[in-house]
């Protein structure tokens, strides 16, 4: 499929899959490869800081600039006012306008560690709803714009629809976010020749409403690209653990916290997230593909180290990638902590836990591995059918801890 696209944009967002939907992409590929296009997506000021939920958008800011186009991030002072319906089930709080000015301030720093600014052609920018939001005069809105959104149309998109059908409350201040934020596009669109709103894939109705705003108040074409909505492959949704949320900003989670995250990822997840969240080439990441067993686990650590890299700096991901291996040099040569004597390597997680008597019975520990409480040479795991193997034995050692507090060592004896 990428062989007969044009654009370096639009191959990127392909082969690392990042694109769920979008509108007339022939068209948007030809125009991404004959001149340098302006997108945006529009982040709303909820808190202070942006979670990994935001980071697959903020990858793709990151690689329309990189191709030569120029990315605009929108902040929503003015819709965050509003709050936006779309997978929610009930209304977001009111917040006051000093909150959201200060958590705008906060969340602009994350985009400095992706993008660079300035007044070049292609250098991004980062513009405020409100700027235009909060001047609007009711009347002359309707006036000028109100003929031209159908109401059939909104009650059919699945931020509404699906609140309604489940009988919950929806108030006419979030019915009016989607008017809004095609107001947003028209807006980008007439000041800065904006032609491309991106955003998650639960944006797709607002983006479509954007774009026909535009068609019919300005009688251009303008085009939308939405990202998959993305779960772990146990089915968490991104951004989740058990810790909470995992914050883009370093006041809001350390650096060691969020290194850790991306270490943990499960199996099964490492190949999409190195090419979603690292520039790491294809080539490279598929070699990292035909890694087996323990061997995932240095997958898991060039994740984490490159994740790392991009938000917190090069320099807190290599101290943390220097102080997680010293720590696990460390832990394996701890003295005192139980130790088991072994003959079979090729134990079950289970049959672990019980030998080194940190579980009572087998349920206790398949509730244990369940519940995120069960490591292997501290790497979470979720599958209680797990097997040991040699790959997991450093110096004939194996590591097996049981929460934070209950650690110990399985030795293999001939």
């Amino acid at each position: 499929m990428t062989s007969k696209i044009k654009s370096e944009f639009i191959k990127i967002m392909i082969e690392r899959g990042f694109i769920h939907q979008t509108t007339d992409q022939n068209e948007l590929d030809n125009q991404c490869h004959n001149r340098s296009m302006t997108g945006y997506i529009g982040f709303d000021c909820t808190a202070s800081s942006l979670h990994v939920g935001s980071l697959i958008q903020i990858m793709m800011l990151r690689w329309f600039q990189k191709t030569g186009h120029k990315p605009i991030v929108l902040m929503g002072g003015g819709t965050t006012k509003i709050g936006d319906p779309s997978g929610k089930d009930s209304a977001r709080p009111v917040l006051t306008n000093q909150i959201i000015h200060d958590n705008k301030n906060s969340i602009k720093n994350i985009f400095e560690n992706f993008l660079y600014f300035g007044e070049n052609k292609n250098d991004a920018s980062i513009v405020d709803n409100a700027s235009w939001l909060e001047n609007i005069n009711y009347i002359e809105f309707l006036r000028d714009f109100g003929s031209l959104f159908s109401v059939n149309k909104l009650l059919n998109l699945d931020s509404i629809k699906m609140r309604l059908e489940r009988e919950q409350n929806l108030s006419f201040l979030e019915f009016n976010y989607s008017l809004l934020q095609a107001f947003d596009f028209l807006k980008l669109n007439e000041e800065y020749d904006c032609k491309l709103q991106m955003g998650g894939s639960d944006q797709w109705g607002n983006i479509i409403t954007g774009l026909e705003l535009i068609r019919k108040k300005l009688s251009r074409q303008a085009f939308g690209l939405t990202s998959p909505l993305l779960t772990t492959s146990s089915g968490t949704k991104m951004g989740k653990s058990a810790k909470g949320a995992i914050w883009l900003n370093e006041d809001q989670l350390s650096n060691w916290d969020f290194w850790q995250y991306w270490r943990n990822t499960e199996d099964n997840d490492v190949i999409k997230f190195l090419k979603l969240f690292t520039e790491l080439s294809i080539s490279e990441i598929i070699k990292l593909e035909t890694l087996q067993g323990a061997e995932i686990n240095d997958a898991k650590i060039i994740l984490a180290n490159h994740v790392t890299a991009l938000c917190r700096g090069k320099e807190a991901a290599e101290q943390i990638s220097v102080t997680a291996k010293n720590t696990f040099n460390k832990l394996q040569n701890i003295e005192g902590i139980p130790n088991k004597n072994i003959t079979n390597p090729t134990l079950s997680i289970v049959d672990a836990l019980n030998i080194l008597e940190f579980v009572s019975s087998n349920g206790e520990a398949r509730r244990l591995i369940r519940g995120n409480g069960a490591k292997v040479n501290d790497i979470l795991i979720n599958d209680e059918n797990f097997i040991l193997s040699n790959n997991d034995y450093k110096d004939g050692k194996v590591k097996i801890s049981s929460g934070k507090k209950k650690h110990g060592h399985l030795t293999l004896i001939n």
